[in-house]
């Protein structure tokens, strides 16, 4: 396999990106090829005293950054690392294309770039969300690429996730729930009342509705909602997660007492830490594109950007892409039915 990797997206790149590579192609074979910046690159692999063969250099000298409109730089910035990797993806130079760069921008350049797949409205971000019970984490679609949805889109979503679910974690008939503000069936926008319609009559094993204080306890597999949902969701639950650990530092550090028992409870608190830590996760795939793309938190350090690597080669392995394609030609006229 080929990774595609883009050297200048994310707040620490091109150190951390660089960095991760190396990481990551100390554990794995497959050729990394480093998109961005040569001689910055170059010099970041000088540092990190990588001599191998494993990892390449595409030139690229423009960088979308965070501030950037997406569509217009993606349509003006055509040298930039992200433009000059989604195309090499697109012409076969690569098995998949990993980023931190501006969200906005890797969407939308996904959609123009690669297109999108036949039937699937809007493309959508795919996180990963921990289990707070301490049971297998579960994915979060749409996680931030639209941020209003129609019924069909959350249909669409239900369906990526869940077949991203089973091919690359493992999971047969994964659960999927639809966030709503109460479980009943009657509750909710029209948005999601249809969509519930949708998800019940589909061959998906659809749990209902699912509320938000029950989204932390692994109520299902595949938790459906709209971007701006999924988006609140992720950075209230990490806001919570990191203001409760500091609370319970400061606690720890009050007295002699408080520090030996902090001791005694440090290896299950880091344990319980690295539940929420997005650097173990990695990234979060774009379902919906014709081509596996992964997206990095913009903050992304070394460890992130292997874990991103490595977790996000199954995508590409599985030919999750091919299988959605599959999926999607069989319910595009049931969608089509439901929507008259």
């Amino acid at each position: 396999m080929k990774i595609i990797l883009d050297g200048m997206g994310g707040d620490h790149a091109p150190q951390e990106i660089v960095k991760g590579a190396v990481e990551a192609a100390a554990e794995i074979s497959d050729e990394i090829i480093i998109v961005g910046e040569p001689e910055a690159i170059k010099h970041e692999l000088k540092k990190n005293k990588y001599k191998g063969q494993q990892i390449s250099v595409v030139p690229a000298h423009d960088v979308i950054t965070m501030h950037d409109s997406p569509v217009r730089a993606i349509r003006r910035k055509t040298d930039s690392s992200m433009v000059v990797g989604l195309n090499m993806l697109k012409d076969g130079e690569g098995d998949m294309f990993v980023s931190a760069g501006n969200t906005g921008a890797l969407v939308v350049g996904a959609r123009l770039i690669l297109g999108r797949i036949r039937g699937i409205d809007r493309p959508a971000l795919a996180s990963i969300y921990p289990d707070m019970t301490g049971g297998e984490p579960g994915m979060l679609v749409d996680a931030g690429a639209s941020s209003e949805s129609k019924a069909r889109n959350l249909l669409e979503y239900a369906l990526m996730g869940s077949t991203y679910v089973e091919k690359v974690w493992g999971r047969e008939n994964p659960r999927v729930g639809l966030v709503n503000l109460g479980a009943e069936e009657s509750k909710g926008t029209s948005v999601t009342k249809d969509a519930y319609q949708m998800l019940a009559n589909s061959h998906m094993n659809f749990v209902g509705n699912i509320e938000g204080r029950d989204v932390p306890k692994g109520a299902c597999d595949v938790i459906v909602c709209d971007g701006f949902t999924g988006n609140v969701i992720l950075k209230l639950t990490e806001g919570v997660s990191l203001s409760i650990f500091k609370l319970v530092k400061n606690s720890l550090m009050e007295s002699l007492k408080s520090k030996i028992g902090g001791l005694l409870v440090k290896s299950n608190l880091t344990a319980l830490k690295e539940e929420f830590d997005y650097e173990e996760y990695g990234g979060a795939p774009v379902l919906g594109v014709n081509r596996p793309v992964i997206k990095m938190h913009g903050s992304s350090n070394s460890k992130a950007v292997k874990s991103a690597i490595l977790r996000g080669l199954p995508y590409a392995r599985e030919n999750v892409v091919e299988i959605i394609k599959q999926e999607m030609l069989d319910v595009e006229e049931y969608i089509e039915e439901e929507e008259e």
